[in-house]
Order: structure tokens, then sequence, then C-alpha cells
């Protein structure tokens, strides 16, 4: 029996859903069944919560959310280290552990290398070894703040029912949502109307997330929707790794201007895929003003240091590929309705496009250290309003995506980044290993 292989000896240790190689299965992602981690934890005891948190509360062992959970009235969620947390599975349309830190709550997620906080599938902690988790078994982690956006602070954040609880945004900077540090979200997402909806939990969700909140060291695997979306804001974060989102694996809009720094995506063609009007919709990142496109008073302009987004190995397999009618992955950095992007020592390959600046007031900013951009696309490098900064030297079209020096970026081997490995992305917590397990 072929296993879900973990890298790291200690049974909590923070790594990706590990995978077989490529010389075993021509399905290099599928799911597998779980490891032993998972059945380690599966014995541990398990406290249900179904009420929202209105005092301070410590988590450890293994915890079941029973639908939403909000943390409010001044309370802060403490969560231990080398804690699991899981979903207690609904009907559908109620939604599946989604954790929501409103305005007036906190978190205290603090995990370590070997010992991270894990948002998992209830499937893999039944003990079942040939169990198989699917994307969506957990809702998702939501952190709502009042630091600036540009909608209207009576706005409730996507993928929640209307209720002032979930409002966001504000005139706080320096809103301290908390700390998220050494976490690592699986199998997360929900859509309560129906795919591609446009009202998704994403498998983590920052609106309107002030400077003063801590987000390090976070990996989101298996997303069913966006791995990481920011609804305005001025969260800064580090250390953030996506890895096979259904969706995009970021996303910023609503005014967001936070600065992401050590950001890794790898695509996984085997997840599912959004399409929208027939056609892909998946992105490395997507980054609008809003969803109107319209100019406002504060726009969406994030900064991007060191990013690392990979999609697949050659064009072929976009070739309509069914259920869909076009290609499974759109662009690798799509810019669009009046949304700026400040972009600094990048590579992003294996995406029939690039990146695509589209529409009135979107561009790759002009502030971007564009000698230190790399893009290679299937069929288009880059367009758009500002891309042409980026030296031709550092521009590939192929239907063989370019490694720009990455070694075995394509899952056949072990993992490098470097010269952009700045997140340890080789540690414990992110290292991938393909070896075959019987």
């Amino acid at each position: 029996m072929k296993k879900l292989t973990l890298i790291a000896a200690a049974v909590l240790s923070l790594t990706a859903c590990q995978n077989d190689s490529l010389a075993d299965s021509s399905n290099s992602f599928d799911m597998k069944s779980t490891s032993a981690e998972y059945i380690t934890a599966s014995a541990l005891p398990v406290t249900t919560v179904n009420a929202d948190i209105t005092s301070n509360t410590t988590w450890s062992g293994v915890i079941e959310l029973d639908g939403n959970i909000s943390v409010r009235d001044g309370a802060t969620l403490t969560i231990q280290p080398g804690t699991f947390i899981k979903a207690k599975p609904n009907a559908v349309g109620e939604g599946r552990g989604v954790l929501i830190i409103t305005k007036s709550g906190k978190i205290n997620a603090t995990g370590t290398e070997s010992q991270p906080i894990i948002f998992t599938s209830y499937r893999l902690l039944d003990g079942n070894e040939d169990t198989t988790a699917e994307a969506g078994d957990f809702g998702g982690v939501i952190i709502l703040g009042d630091a600036p956006t540009n909608v209207p602070t009576t706005t409730v954040v996507e993928g929640l029912p209307q209720n002032p609880q979930f409002y966001f945004g504000g005139t706080n900077s320096a809103h301290n949502g908390g700390i998220m540090k050494y976490v690592r979200i699986e199998f997360a997402g929900y859509d309560f109307v129906g795919a591609n909806s446009g009202n998704e939990v994403n498998a983590l969700t920052l609106a309107g997330v002030g400077s003063g909140t801590t987000l390090d060291h976070i990996q989101v695997s298996y997303g069913q929707d966006d791995s990481f979306e920011f609804f305005g804001g001025t969260v800064n974060a580090t250390n953030l790794v996506s890895f096979a989102a259904e969706d995009d694996n970021f996303d910023f809009d609503n005014g967001y201007t936070g600065t992401i720094t050590c950001a890794l995506a790898l695509a996984d063609v085997n997840s599912g895929h959004t399409i929208s009007g027939g056609v892909s919709d998946t992105n490395g990142i997507e980054l609008d003003n809003n969803a109107g496109g319209t100019s406002t008073a504060l726009i969406t302009h994030p900064v991007v240091n060191n990013l690392t987004i990979v999609g697949l190995q050659t064009n072929q397999l976009y070739s309509s590929p069914s259920p869909y009618t076009g290609s499974k992955y759109e662009n690798g950095i799509h810019i669009r309705r009046n949304g700026k992007l400040t972009l600094n020592d990048a590579v992003i390959t294996g995406y029939p496009t690039g990146i695509r600046v589209e529409g009135s007031g979107s561009e790759l900013s002009s502030a971007s250290t564009y000698s230190s951009i790399k893009v290679h696309g299937f069929t288009t490098a880059v367009t758009g309003l500002g891309t042409a900064g980026i030296p031709a030297a550092n521009l590939v079209v192929s239907s063989t995506a370019n490694a720009f020096g990455m070694s075995s970026p394509f899952f056949s081997l072990a993992w490098n980044v470097s010269p952009r490995n700045c997140g340890n992305f080789q540690g414990t917590w992110t290292k991938y290993d393909f070896s075959i397990v019987e």
C-alpha cells in the first residue's frame, strides 16, 4: 500500500501533504492514504466546540469545530503547538468548521517547526489509514480587522452570512488580530452557494487585518478555493506556501496595501480547478482593486518580495482536459480592475501567460525592481501596462516551462527554490519528499 509520506520524524512536524514519486504514478499528486502521523493523532482525545468563544480560551489535543465558531467580545483564542483542528461533517449548505476571529477577538496560534498547528480534514483523523481527504473537508480560517479598506465598513466578509459581527474594515492601520505562526491549513474552503459563486470561504481569509498582526510560516495545501485572500488591510506576511490550490494561490483586493515577503506557490494539475465562463480562472496571483474595477481613494497595491510561482512543466497538459473547455491554469500573475502590484525578486513559470495586466488603471508598478523579475509563459510571457520594464533577456515563451536555475522544480526530485529560499522552503515544515513508501 502506498501511503502519504511526511518528512520529519516528529509526529507533529510541519510538512506539506506529501506525494508519491513520478516514477510510480502518472498522477503524482493524487490523494493517497493517510500517514502514520495522522493515525497517531486520531487516538488523541477530541474536544468538540459548538459555541462562540467569548472569554480567553486555550485549545490543545484534537479540536472538532461544529459549524461556524467566532472569537469575539475581547476574547483571545490560544492554540497550543501540536494541536489538530478538524471540522464536524455537517449537512450540505451548513459549512464545515469555519473559525472566525472577529474585530473584537484575537488569535494566538504560535506553533513551532517541529510542532505546528494543523487545521486539516476530519477524514485524516478517523484512524483509518485508507481514508483519503478531500478539498473542502475543513471550512477555513477568517481573521477580521478594522484596518483601512476601500469598501464600506458595513461590508460582510465573503463566505459568511449577513451579520454585523462579520463586518470588516475601519481606520486602524495598526489593528492587531494576533499571531499565526507555523500553521498548516489543509483541505479547506467551502462554497455555500455553488462552484465559483464568488461567495466562498477561502483557506485563510484576511479582511481589514492590520499591521499589528503577525503572519509567518503558514502553509495552505489542497484548498477548495483560494489559499490566501486579502480583502483590504495593511497586514504584512512572511514565509507563505500555497500548494495545489483549486483557485488562486494568492488573491488581493478591496484596497490591500501590505507587504508579502518570501512566498511560494506550487500548482497541481490533478487538483480540482475553478472555471468562469467555460475557461480557467486559476492564477498564481489574482489582484483587483475591487469587484467593479472602479478607481477609489485607496487602491489595492501590495508589495511582494521574493516570490516563486511554479505551474506545470509542459503546455501539453493544457489541451482542453475534461471536463474543462479551456486551460486548467490562466495566469501566473493577473493584475486587473484598477489594481497595482509592486514586485521584487520574482520567478513565474509554467502558466499560459506569465504576467497579465489588463483594464484601465491596472499596472505592474514602476516601483518594481524589473531586473529581478523572470517570467516564462507557454503562450505569452508578459502583457499589459508596466510589464515592458522587464528586460527581454528575463522573458521566455516556450511549450516547456523554464526552470530559471531551480533544481527540479516540477516535483520529480528534491525541491530547491534557491536563490529565493528566504523562507527555508527546504526545511522540515515544507520539504517535499517523493520517495515511495510500500
